[in-house]
C-alpha cells in the first residue's frame, strides 16, 4: 500500500493521521468541503488536497479513510467501494498505524487534547522522539502530529463514534468522564460503558491512570480494579471527603503569570515542584496525569516537571490571539457546560477584575438541547455574554429550536443573542473597551469572530481608545 486517500482531511483527527503517513513515506491525498488551516499545512507538506467531493478523487488510491462525519452515500465512498478500494474509519486503521510502538492513549470528556500535547512535548523535550497525534496544534511542537523514530506513540483517544476502541494502549490516561455526544451515545450509561470497553483495551500488563477528582473516572477505577486490572489515581488536595490519590498536587497557588504552581507527591512523598504557563486548575490535573506517565516510564521527574513549565498550550485552548488596542482576544474550544465554566474561571483568575466578554457558539443541536439548563447557568463568571446560533456540524437544524431560547433562559444581567459571525463581530466592535478581555468559545467556525476582531482593531485602534 502506497497511496492513502482521506475523505474529510480538514478535521483534526484525519489531518493528524495524514501527517503521520506523509512523514512515513506514503503518497497521501485528501478532500473536504473547504480548505481548513490544517489542510493548508498538509498541502505544503506534499499532500494533494481537493476541495469538494468527486468520484475521481479516489482514483489510484490503495486505501480510503473517512471521517466519522462522512456518510455512506458520499460520492467518494461509493466510488471507492465500487472499485474494490477498502474504506475504513479511524478506529479501523489505528491498530495498523500504531503497530510495533508502545502506545500511550489519553481519553476523557475534557482535557485530553491538552494532556496529549503535554505528554508529546515532554517526551520530545526529553529526547525520546515519540510519534504523536494531538487533537490540536501544539504551540511547543508546531504541529498536531509527527512520525517519530522513538519507541512511544502518544495518541489522543477520541470517544466519538467509539474511535478509541481501535487502540491497544500499554498505558492509558482518563482525565474525566462526563456525559457528552448524545448523537452517538443515547444515555449516560452508554457513554460510560464505552470508557469501560476502552479501559479493557489496555494491555494486560498496562495501567489505567485516572483522575479520582472526577466522579466518572473514579467510578471507572473501581470498575477496572474489580476486574483485577492495574490502576493508579491522581488528583488535587482541594477535593474533600475521599481517599487520597496515589499521585497528588499539594500547596497549589498562583504564580507570577496568573497560572498555578504546585508540589507533586507520590504516596505522600514529594517528587517535584511544578509551575505552569497555562491557566486554570484543570491544567493542574492535566499536568498531574502527564507526570504519572513520566513516573511509570521511569523518566527523570525533575526534568519532566521543568519541561511542563515551558508548555505553551495548544491551538484554541485558551489561545491568546492578540492584545490589540488594549483588548485581549482569546480563543477556546469549550463546547460543554463544564468546559465553559472551567475556562471562564481560568480567565477570571488570570485577569482579575477586567471586564470579561464571553462569546459562545453552541456546537450541535443535540448537545445544546440536552444540556439546556446547564448551559444557561454556565456563564456566571462573565460580565457580558454573546451567543450565536448553533453550529450544526454533522447535524441538520431541527427547525423548532434556536439558541435564542437558551439566551432567554439565562439568569444573567447582560446576555444577548446574535445570529452569526458577522453580527457578533459588529456588536463587539461597537462595545469593546480598552482593558476588556474577549473570550470566544467555539468548536465550530466561531474562531473567525476573534480573527475579525483582531484584524479590525489592528486597522483602527482609535475606535477602542476613543471610548475609554
Amino acid at each position: 500500500m502506497t497511496h492513502v486517500h482521506f475523505i474529510g482531511i480538514g478535521g483534526s483527527g484525519l489531518s493528524a493521521i495524514a501527517r503521520i503517513l506523509i512523514e512515513s513515506g506514503y503518497v497521501v491525498s485528501g478532500s473536504d468541503r473547504q480548505l481548513t488551516p490544517v489542510a493548508e499545512q498538509l498541502s505544503k507538506a506534499g499532500v494533494q488536497i481537493m476541495v469538494g467531493h468527486h468520484p475521481d478523487h479516489v482514483v489510484g488510491a490503495d486505501l480510503v479513510i473517512r471521517s466519522s462525519a462522512v456518510m455512506d452515500d458520499n460520492l467518494e465512498v461509493l466510488a471507492a467501494k465500487a472499485s474494490g478500494i477498502p474504506v475504513l474509519k479511524r478506529a479501523e486503521f489505528l491498530g495498523k498505524l500504531t503497530a510495533g510502538r508502545q502506545v500511550i492513549a489519553v481519553a476523557g470528556t475534557h482535557g485530553k487534547t491538552t494532556t496529549t500535547a503535554m505528554l508529546s512535548w515532554m517526551l520530545t523535550y526529553l529526547g525520546l522522539d515519540p510519534s504523536f497525534i494531538i487533537g490540536g496544534i501544539s504551540h511547543n511542537l508546531g504541529t498536531n502530529a509527527h512520525a517519530g523514530n522513538g519507541d512511544y506513540f502518544i495518541i489522543e483517544a477520541d470517544e466519538y463514534d467509539r474511535m478509541f476502541l481501535g487502540l491497544r494502549p500499554g498505558h492509558a490516561v482518563v482525565t474525566n468522564i462526563e456525559y457528552d455526544h448524545p448523537d452517538c451515545f443515547p444515555t449516560p450509561q452508554d457513554y460510560f460503558q464505552a470508557f469501560v470497553e476502552f479501559a479493557n483495551c489496555i494491555d494486560e500488563n498496562g495501567t489505567l491512570i485516572a483522575c479520582i477528582d472526577d466522579p466518572g473516572s473514579a467510578r471507572l477505577i473501581q470498575e477496572i480494579k474489580f476486574q483485577g486490572r492495574n490502576t493508579v489515581s491522581y488528583g488535587v488536595d482541594s477535593i474533600l471527603n475521599r481517599d487520597h490519590p496515589d499521585f497528588e498536587a499539594i500547596d497549589i497557588s498562583l504564580n507570577e503569570v496568573g497560572c498555578f504552581r504546585f508540589t507533586l507527591i507520590k504516596y505522600g512523598q514529594p517528587l517535584a515542584e511544578v509551575s505552569l504557563q497555562v491557566p486554570g486548575e484543570h491544567n493542574v490535573r492535566n499536568a498531574l496525569g502527564t507526570l504519572v506517565v513520566a513516573d511509570y516510564l521511569n523518566l527523570p521527574m525533575v526534568e519532566a516537571a521543568r519541561c511542563l513549565g515551558d508548555f505553551q498550550g495548544t491551538g484554541r485552548r485558551f489561545e491568546i490571539r492578540g492584545e490589540v488596542a488594549g483588548v485581549t482576544v482569546i480563543d477556546d474550544y469549550a463546547h460543554h457546560p463544564s468546559e465553559i465554566r472551567a475556562t471562564l474561571a481560568s480567565a477570571r483568575a488570570r485577569f482579575g477584575n477586567h471586564s470579561l466578554w464571553a462569546v459562545w457558539q453552541p456546537h450541535t443541536y443535540s448537545r445544546t438541547r440536552l444540556f439546556f439548563k446547564e448551559f444557561a447557568n454556565a456563564f456566571s463568571d462573565a460580565d457580558h455574554v454573546l451567543v450565536t446560533e448553533v453550529y450544526g456540524a454533522r447535524e441538520e437544524s431541527p427547525g423548532d429550536f434556536s439558541a435564542m431560547q437558551l439566551v432567554e433562559a439565562m439568569n444573567h444581567n447582560d446576555a444577548h443573542f446574535v445570529p452569526g459571525v458577522k453580527e457578533a463581530t459588529d456588536y463587539l466592535i461597537d462595545r469593546l473597551r480598552t482593558g476588556d478581555i474577549l473570550l470566544v468559545l467555539s468548536a465550530g467556525d466561531g474562531d473567525q469572530i476573534s480573527a475579525n476582531i483582531v484584524e479590525s482593531l489592528s486597522h483602527d485602534r482609535s475606535a477602542i481608545h476613543a471610548r475609554r
